[in-house]
């Protein structure tokens, strides 16, 4: 069996890394994993006719019969280890994220940022478990000058495991809120596997970006080299929304910036703070901040604006959990319209305490005044005990109320789990 040098060795030659054999890029090397409902070595074959250049492999009885099969005791630990191996050579900053909410956009605003004067490796997409994050460190290049690592996790240990092999010196927590309790067991099991990342990034002797207005994540990172923003240093002040966030940055109590951002969510104001505090300790030019967080963008139907028709759009149905679906209707409520329709998915993977957690978003809800409160899913439905919220046990039986009760001239917020899939909504509102 080859080790991980040898390994190692090839891939610099043929340095794309896939685990999908429909989607080989020429010379890539192949990585046969298996799940739940496949097996990758099926496909070995598949992905050489494709193009790939090496298949590893853990299927013994493949050896010896295709030169471009390389036989590995386990082909996800050698993806790993591979990894581990690749970042060990990289004498680059590399900045671990993580957090409950707002990890992939805080991620694309720090590489907004950055991108100003450095060449940036950011996460693709959302490629943050145990397989992503082996892919992300083996995408990164030579020409790599920063690189920005999210780490995502729903079960207890998994943040240090990712961290092991991202090996960031520079790491940020968004935030820390209810999710994913059914593998994390409780909140404090939350809590444990997010401080994960400030462990081992004070055991490497970098340092953290905290958020000096979060009481939590103040405690956990008592012990670590801290950088600091939302305090004296760096923080906002005259906050406009109409529905994107205007307001003006004060750093270091001397200079001042307006960023008139096209981000919508009073809640993603921490999210740009974090990008300016890790800008600013990269040096970057308040100039060069402003334009990045002026120009930047949100998709993948993370607090976008979307006008269709008559109607005003807040698609934010990517993930939902208790905190951030909290966010998400205070900061609807806080804009100004004369007709405001909540739409609103199931939160899941909340485990025991799911039925609360729905109850608890339904008192809220009966607490404003919205136009329309329309809830998805069987959680909402077996929760809701208001006669005048309208519910539904899935998206299909949501549309059909919808094109028999038409939405015209509305803000509207589409807020739920990606599993719901709200997003279908779009095409009717």
């Amino acid at each position: 069996m080859k080790t991980i040098q040898e390994i190692h060795n090839l891939y610099t030659i043929h340095n794309i890394i896939t685990t999908d054999s429909r989607n080989v890029q020429k010379g890539a090397i192949y990585f046969a994993l298996k799940g739940e409902n496949f097996d990758g070595n099926e496909f070995i074959q598949s992905a050489l006719d494709n193009g790939a250049s090496y298949a590893i492999s853990d299927n013994k009885k493949l050896e010896n019969q295709n030169e471009k099969i390389i036989i590995v005791e386990n082909v996800l630990q050698t993806l790993q280890e591979l990894a581990k191996f690749h970042r060990q050579n990289l004498k680059i900053p590399v900045i671990g994220i993580t957090g409950t909410n707002g990890k992939t956009t805080t991620k694309e605003l720090i590489k907004t940022v950055l991108e100003k004067q450095y060449n940036v490796f950011a996460t693709k997409g959302n490629l943050n478990n145990h397989i992503g994050v082996p892919i992300s460190i083996l995408s990164i290049t030579k020409e790599t000058q920063i690189a920005i690592i999210e780490m995502g996790a729903n079960h207890k240990g998994e943040i240090a495991q990712l961290s092991k092999i991202a090996q960031p010196n520079y790491g940020i927590i968004t935030n820390i809120g209810k999710a994913h309790l059914e593998g994390f067991g409780s909140f404090d099991g939350v809590v444990k596997t997010k401080k994960e990342l400030y462990d081992y990034i004070k055991k490497q002797n970098g340092t953290i970006f905290v958020n000096h207005s979060d009481k939590l994540l103040l405690k956990m990172a008592s012990n670590n080299n801290s950088i600091y923003y939302n305090d004296d240093n760096l923080l906002f002040e005259n906050l406009t929304i109409n529905p994107y966030l205007n307001f003006y940055v004060k750093i270091n109590k001397s200079s001042t910036i307006n960023i008139k951002s096209k981000i919508i969510g009073r809640y993603n104001i921490d999210n740009m703070l974090a990008a300016i505090a890790i800008g600013k300790y990269f040096k970057i030019n308040n100039k060069n901040i402003k334009l990045a967080l002026t120009n930047f963008t949100p998709n993948n139907n993370r607090s976008q604006l979307i006008q269709s028709n008559s109607n005003s759009i807040i698609m934010d149905a990517y993930n939902a959990n208790p905190s951030s679906m909290n966010v998400a209707i205070d900061n609807f409520n806080d804009i100004n319209s004369n007709n405001k329709i909540i739409i609103l998915g199931d939160m899941l993977e909340l485990g025991e305490n799911s039925d609360a957690e729905h109850k608890t978003i339904c008192t809220k809800l009966n607490n404003m005044n919205f136009n329309k409160i329309i809830l998805v899913g069987n959680l909402f439905k077996k929760n809701s005990t208001y006669p005048h919220f309208l519910t539904f046990n899935n998206t299909i039986e949501a549309t059909e109320y919808i094109k028999k009760n038409p939405i015209n001239n509305a803000y509207v917020l589409l807020k739920g789990s990606r599993k719901i899939q709200l997003e279908e909504l779009i095409k009717i509102i």
